[in-house]
């Protein structure tokens, strides 16, 4: 008799766990400051961005990505030429985040790594422009080491 409510107590403990573990695949968490967007095995990535807080998927089927919104740091290191063609060694430190509205075209376009893959370049760029506009007695008079500088970047 104590064998069969024993059994039957472990069969309801396995079903409650295997239960237990399909609902715990099913829901996700969005830290606060991130956004998600989710891949889903048949329609690819959906155009939604699911916001902070806890959410359900569809285990196996979808899977949620996580962006981080926050403004970020991020210093760039250049070696330029001014305009009198003296070598300039700057460095530029931005601050970065990604617009959340975008972050399922940025992810289909460029992926997760997406400040790896496009910042470097774009500041690159932007900074040799700049730099080449000044001579280098002029950049030291204007740019004491240490100050910083607001650039606005082109939509």
């Amino acid at each position: 008799m104590a064998a069969k409510v024993f059994e039957s107590i472990g069969k309801f403990g396995l079903a409650l766990a295997v239960a237990e573990g399909v609902v715990n695949s099913a829901l996700y968490n969005v830290d606060a400051g991130h956004r998600a967007v989710i891949f889903d095995q048949f329609r690819g990535v959906q155009d939604i961005v699911v916001g902070e807080g806890t959410h359900f998927l569809i285990p196996w089927v979808q899977k949620p990505i996580i962006f981080d919104c926050r403004s970020r740091p991020r210093n760039v290191p250049v070696i330029t030429g001014s305009k009198d063609l003296q070598n300039v060694s700057i460095t530029l430190r931005i601050l970065f985040q990604p617009v959340a509205s975008q972050l399922p075209c940025i992810y289909t376009s460029i992926g997760e790594d997406y400040d790896e893959l496009v910042l470097p370049s774009i500041t690159t760029e932007i900074l040799k422009s700049v730099v080449a506009r000044f001579d280098a007695g002029k950049l030291i008079t204007y740019l004491p080491a240490g100050q910083s500088v607001l650039l606005q970047l082109p939509q």
